[in-house]
C-alpha cells in the first residue's frame, strides 16, 4: 500500500470502518478479506463494487431476497487436493458438497432475477458450476456422512457378512446369559459393554467356573466383565470384518479424492466467489445501518456532498440516540480550494474528516451516507495531515513532521489530487508559519488540485477570498449563546471569537482587556468585522430560508387557485351548455303545445301530422350540421353536467340537513325555558307569535288573535316573557 494512502487511512480512521463493516460478514474468511479492503483507482472497479454493493442493499427492501451465502471454510481440503495420493474426510466432502450446492443456488436465484441484480449475475457468471460434484459425492456418502454400502460392491459384501455375524453374536451371548443367570452367577446388573462388545458382569467368586475372555473388572473388584467363549470366536471374526470395512472405505474415499481433484480451481473460484458475496452482503448491511446510498459518478471534477454524515459519528450517536449534524460541501474546477475558519469546537475537523472519510469508502466499493442528489467524482491521490502529528520515533516537533508533509504534498500534488490539511500553518511563528502556508497553499493551487483547509491565520483567509478558484468558509456560532450550531456556510471566512469564548468560561474582564491592548488594533478590528459579518449573513440566511418559505407556500396556493379557477371555468361551461339544451326544449315544447292546443279545438289530423314533421324536419337539418362523434360528446356532456348538478343539489341538502341537526343538538343542548300563561310564543318552525292562555299537563293554549290552538310546550320556543 502507499505510504500517502496509509497515512490517510490512519487520518480519517478508515480502518475502523473496515473493522464494523468485517464484524458483520458472516464467514472468517468474509472477515480476512473485509479487513484488506482499501481504495481502488480504476474507474470501472469501484464502479461495479458499489453497484453490487447496491443491488444487495435493494434486495433487503423487495420480496425477492438473496440466498443464504454461509459456507464452511475449505482451504485445507484445497491444500489437500493439490498434493498426490492424498484422501479427504468425510467432513470435508460435505463442506465441497454445501460449498457447491449455494453457489448453484445463487446462480439460478440470480439468473431468475437478473434484471433486479444485473451485477451480481454478471459476477455469478464468472463461475461455472456443475452438479457433477454433489453428485460424485451423493453416490458415496449419505445424509449422516456415512459412505454408502452401495459405493462398492466389496463394502457391500463384508457389511452383509458383519450385520450376519452381528446376529450370531447376539444370539449367542443371549443363550450363554440365560445359562448362568439360572446358576446366579451374575450380578445384578446381568451384562456391560467393554471395548464396544458385550460382556457377562460376573462375580468376582464365580469368574471361574464361567467359560470366556476376561475384558475387565469393576471398580472394586467385586464384579468381573468376561465374554463368553462362545461369542469371542464371532467377535474376532467382526473385527477382522471392520479392519477389512476400514480399508474398503480408505480406498473408496481415495477414490472420490481422485475424481475431484481435477475440479481443484473451480472449488477455488466457488470459495472465492462466496466469500466476494459475503463481504458485498456485510457492506450492504452497514449502508442499511446508516442509510448510506451509491451517489452518482460524473468524470467533471465535482464534488458534491449535500446532506453528508460522518459515518463513525452518525452510528455512535444512533446508538446512544443524539442528533448528528449533516454538512454540504461543493467542491468543481471554478471552486476547487474551501479554507475553512471558525472558533474551535465548532465542527471543522468533523467536516474535513467527514469529507476525506467518505470519498474514501467510496473508492472501496461502501456506500456513503449522503443525500441522494449528491454526486461524486475520483480521485487518484488522498493525502491529509490531520490530527497531532508529533513523531516521537523520528524525534520531530509537530511543527517539523508538518514541514516533512507539506513537502511530500508537493511532490505528489496535482489535478487528480484531494488534499485535506487541519489548522494549516500553525506549529511555529504565526507570522512566519502563516506566511509559509500561504506559499504552499499558492502551490496547491497553482497545481490545479482540489482541497479542503482548516485555519484561524487572517492571511489564508484573505488570500482565499483573492484566489479566483479558491473560497471561505466558516462554522456557524451562536454569537448570543457562544455556542456552535455545526452548520458549514460557504463564502465567508469564520471568526475566531476568541475574547468572546474566553469570557464565557469565566476569564476576567480585565484580563481580557489587557490581552486586547496587547494585540494590533487592526487585528481586532478585522476579527470584528468578520464576527459582525457573520451575524449578518447567519441573520440574512434565516431570512432568505422564511422568504424562501414563503415563496413555495404562495406558489402552491397560486397553483391551488389555479387549479380551482379551471374547475369553475370548466362547470360554467357545462351549465351554460345545459341552459342552452334547456331553453330549445322549453322552445320546442312551446311549439308541440301549440299544435297540440289546435288539434284540440279543429280535431284536424292532417294539419297536426304535417305541423309535427315540419318541427321534426327543421331538427334534424341542424343534426346534421353535427357530426356523429359531436352529437355523442354532446351527449356525454349533458350526462355529466346533469349529474353535476345532481351532485351539487344533493350536496346541498346534505349540507342543509347537517346544519339543521346541528342547530337542533345546540338546541337541545340549551336549558329549556320555564313557560308561563302569557309568555309570547312560537313554533320552533314556524314564524307565527302568539301569547299562552293556559297551562296544563305539558300542553298549551296559544291564542293567535284570530284563532287558538293547542300545543306541546316541547314544540314551542320562547319569544318574550310576560311584562310583570
Amino acid at each position: 500500500m502507499d505510504k500517502y494512502l496509509k497515512k490517510s487511512i490512519q487520518d480519517l480512521e478508515f480502518a475502523t470502518v473496515i473493522r464494523q463493516v468485517a464484524v458483520r460478514c458472516n464467514t472468517e474468511l468474509g472477515k480476512e478479506e473485509a479487513k484488506a479492503l482499501e481504495p481502488q483507482l480504476e474507474e470501472a472497479t469501484i464502479l461495479t463494487l458499489l453497484g453490487e454493493t447496491s443491488e444487495y442493499l435493494s434486495s433487503f427492501s423487495n420480496e425477492n431476497r438473496i440466498p443464504n451465502h454461509g459456507f464452511d471454510a475449505i482451504d485445507k481440503e484445497l491444500l489437500l487436493l493439490k498434493v498426490e495420493n492424498t484422501t479427504l474426510e468425510i467432513q470435508g466432502f460435505r463442506k465441497i458438497k454445501l460449498l457447491c450446492l449455494t453457489v448453484l443456488e445463487h446462480k439460478k436465484f440470480l439468473k431468475k432475477f437478473k434484471e433486479y441484480y444485473p451485477l451480481l449475475y454478471q459476477f455469478s457468471e464468472s463461475v461455472s458450476v456443475t452438479k457433477d460434484i454433489p453428485d460424485l459425492i451423493d453416490d458415496v456418502i449419505d445424509k449422516f456422512d456415512l459412505v454408502k454400502d452401495t459405493a462398492s460392491p466389496d463394502l457391500r459384501h463384508i457389511r452383509q457378512q458383519m450385520a450376519a455375524l452381528k446376529g450370531k453374536i447376539n444370539q449367542s451371548f443371549g443363550a450363554a446369559l440365560n445359562t448362568y443367570q439360572a446358576s446366579e452367577f451374575l450380578d445384578e446388573i446381568r451384562e456391560s459393554v467393554v471395548d464396544n462388545r458385550r460382556v457377562l458382569a460376573v462375580k468376582s467368586m464365580y469368574r471361574k467356573k464361567v467359560k470366556g475372555t476376561v475384558m475387565g473388572s469393576s471398580k472394586t473388584g467385586s464384579i468381573v466383565y468376561i465374554e463368553p467363549e462362545v461369542v469371542s470366536k464371532y467377535s474376532r471374526e467382526f473385527s477382522n470384518l471392520q479392519f477389512d470395512e476400514k480399508e474398503e472405505v480408505q480406498k473408496i474415499l481415495n477414490s472420490l479424492t481422485n475424481q475431484i481433484r481435477p475440479y481443484r480451481e473451480d472449488l477455488k473460484a466457488y470459495q472465492h466467489y462466496l466469500v466476494h458475496i459475503d463481504v458485498t452482503a456485510a457492506k450492504a448491511k452497514y449502508a442499511s445501518e446508516m442509510k448510506a446510498i451509491k451517489p452518482s459518478i460524473n468524470n467533471k471534477k465535482r464534488l458534491f456532498l449535500r446532506d453528508a454524515y460522518h459515518p463513525l459519528l452518525y452510528l455512535a450517536n444512533k446508538l446512544d440516540k443524539l442528533p448528528t449534524y449533516p454538512q454540504t460541501i461543493d467542491l468543481y474546477p471554478e471552486n476547487r480550494i474551501i479554507v475553512i475558519s471558525g472558533p474551535n469546537a465548532g465542527g471543522k475537523s468533523i467536516t474535513l474528516k467527514t469529507i476525506g472519510l467518505l470519498q474514501l469508502m467510496l473508492q472501496s466499493g461502501l456506500l456513503v451516507p449522503v443525500h441522494e442528489r449528491s454526486s461524486v467524482c475520483l480521485f487518484k491521490t488522498i493525502l491529509t495531515d490531520i490530527g497531532d502529528n508529533q513523531s516521537i520515533e523520528n524525534h520531530l516537533s509537530t511543527y517539523s513532521y508538518r514541514l516533512k508533509n507539506m513537502n511530500q504534498f508537493l511532490r505528489k500534488c496535482d489535478e487528480d489530487t484531494l488534499f485535506l490539511i487541519d489548522e494549516f500553518g500553525t506549529g511555529s511563528d504565526p507570522e512566519l508559519g502563516g506566511a509559509l502556508a500561504e506559499a504552499f497553499l499558492e502551490v496547491f493551487y497553482e497545481r490545479g488540485a482540489f482541497g479542503v483547509i482548516t485555519t484561524h491565520y487572517a492571511n489564508l483567509k484573505a488570500l482565499a477570498n483573492e484566489l479566483p478558484h479558491a473560497t471561505n468558509a466558516n462554522m456557524l456560532f451562536d454569537s448570543s449563546t457562544l455556542q456552535p450550531t455545526f452548520h458549514l456556510e460557504l463564502g465567508q471566512p469564520g471568526s475566531s471569537f476568541t475574547f468572546e469564548v474566553a469570557q464565557k468560561n469565566g476569564i476576567p474582564f480585565s484580563l481580557i482587556n489587557r490581552a486586547k491592548k496587547k494585540v494590533e488594533r487592526g487585528k481586532i478590528r478585522f476579527d470584528a468585522t468578520i464576527a459582525k459579518l457573520q451575524k449578518e449573513r447567519t441573520k440574512m440566511a434565516k431570512t432568505g430560508n422564511r422568504l424562501q418559505e414563503e415563496e413555495s407556500k404562495a406558489r402552491e396556493e397560486a397553483a391551488r387557485l389555479e387549479k380551482l379557477n379551471s374547475k369553475i371555468q370548466t362547470k360554467l361551461e357545462n351549465y351554460q351548455e345545459l341552459y342552452d339544451f334547456n331553453q330549445r326544449m322549453i322552445y320546442l315544447g312551446e311549439k308541440v303545445n301549440k299544435v297540440a292546443e289546435k288539434y284540440f279545438l279543429d280535431k284536424k289530423k292532417r294539419p297536426l301530422v304535417s305541423e309535427l314533421l315540419r318541427l321534426i324536419e327543421t331538427e334534424n337539418s341542424k343534426r346534421k350540421k353535427k357530426t356523429a362523434k359531436e352529437v355523442k360528446v354532446q351527449e356525454e356532456k349533458k350526462i355529466e353536467v346533469t349529474k353535476e348538478v345532481q351532485q351539487e343539489v344533493k350536496n346541498i341538502r346534505t349540507n342543509k340537513e347537517v346544519a339543521k341537526k346541528k342547530e337542533q343538538a345546540k338546541e337541545k343542548k340549551k336549558p329549556r325555558p320555564v313557560l308561563k300563561i302569557g309568555d309570547r310564543v312560537r313554533l320552533f318552525d314556524g314564524k307565527a307569535v302568539g301569547s299562552i292562555d293556559s297551562l296544563e299537563k305539558n300542553k298549551a293554549v296559544v291564542n293567535y288573535g284570530m284563532f287558538t290552538t293547542n300545543i306541546s310546550v316541547d314544540q314551542l320556543e320562547l319569544v318574550e316573557s310576560k311584562k310583570k
